[in-house]
């Protein structure tokens, strides 16, 4: 089986093996990882070392905090507005896909927004080039990567020059290549495709920003609460938490975040020139804003598509089915995706091609 799976997706084998080992004896303690205590000392260290190696692939500075908290990216949709943003002032956002637009729209409710950059207009498949974002906005907020579209924003630091905090949704590709997360004052990611499993969120976010709304936070809201509390304010999603912190070590064992994006580049190159190579396929996104991580394509006979559908499935090939919104195909290359499925898709694409084109 070669998991191709948007997410929740592929993860690597060795933290396949020693989580299942943990279910049944995690740390030596006749415990499960699924019954442990979350303030023992054997799981406390879990989250310590889960935050510490965030800390390390990020090469954070001691004004950035690391949280890991409950929920799917979409919780922080408004826990970003509601901790950032007051009635009054202005956030600025670009909308560049599904989840830039859902998270527009939760900011909606606790002050202005104003959408700076779209690419609603060609339904999602470029990113805006040149954009303003007003020096009064409170934040920029940006979605790195669109899972759904397949569009990533190659140069993120080209937010900078707006001189304006930026906030930025990295659910698909945190961690997939080099970059300076220091300049983010607030970085979001559910963890279920380059981190770990599914039911946690990674937020990474400067100290410096926050205490400066005027409402009332609930608890469970407010940012500071879980600073203080090293992620540990209530029972944190404890068997997400280990998952993701056996990711992170996998990743830091094998190079860290330098190497998985040469790998990743890798993967990409090999996918997309066997793309552009085969004029049965087509992608459907402008090629400067081509995802390393989100490969999406059609054809454009339908009758193939479903061919090619079953085809896929007949080699072992899982999730290349596009978004109900796209059609088509998505080829999703996360970190723990070996080259070697890339191969074999490309291969399989190759020959039908031959047999069908």
């Amino acid at each position: 089986m070669y998991n191709f799976n948007a997410g929740p997706s592929t993860l690597p084998k060795e933290v396949f093996e020693e989580a299942s080992r943990a279910i049944l004896n995690f740390s030596n303690t006749g415990l499960s990882i699924l019954e442990v205590g979350h303030r023992t000392p054997a799981f406390e260290s879990v989250m310590d070392e889960a935050r510490s190696l965030v800390r390390e692939l990020m090469n954070l500075d001691g004004d950035h905090e690391v949280l890991f908290l409950h929920g799917g990216a979409s919780t922080q949709f408004m826990q970003v507005p509601m901790n950032l943003l007051n009635d009054k002032e202005v956030a600025a956002y670009t909308d560049t896909g599904v989840f830039a637009s859902k998270a527009l729209k939760e900011a909606k409710l606790f002050g202005h927004v104003e959408v700076v950059a779209s690419s609603k207009d060609k339904n999602y498949t470029y990113l805006p080039k040149e954009f303003h974002v007003p020096a009064t906005a409170k934040y920029l907020h940006v979605t790195s990567n669109n899972t759904i579209y397949g569009t990533q924003w190659k140069d993120m630091s080209m937010f900078e020059k707006f001189n304006v905090p930026v906030v930025a949704d990295m659910s698909s590709d945190v961690l997939s290549r080099d970059m300076d997360f220091n300049k983010f004052d607030l970085i979001y990611a559910g963890a279920q495709k380059n981190v770990g499993a599914a039911g946690v969120n990674l937020v990474v976010i400067n100290k410096n920003i926050l205490g400066k709304v005027d409402r009332v936070l609930p608890t469970m809201m407010d940012y500071r609460q879980h600073v203080d509390n090293g992620s540990m304010l209530n029972t944190p999603p404890v068997f997400a938490v280990y998952v993701c912190m056996l990711t992170l070590k996998w990743l830091k064992e094998n190079g860290g975040v330098p190497a998985i994006e040469k790998l990743n580049n890798a993967k990409a190159t090999l996918f997309y020139d066997t793309l552009d190579s085969l004029p049965l396929f087509k992608g459907t996104v402008e090629k400067e804003d081509r995802s390393t991580m989100n490969a999406v394509f059609v054809m454009d006979n339908k009758e193939l598509e479903k061919e090619f559908q079953d085809r896929c499935k007949q080699e072992g090939l899982y999730g290349v089915k596009g978004h109900r919104s796209v059609g088509g195909f998505r080829v999703s290359m996360y970190n723990a995706l070996p080259l070697e499925s890339v191969v074999v898709i490309t291969e399989v694409m190759k020959d039908f091609a031959n047999k069908k084109g």
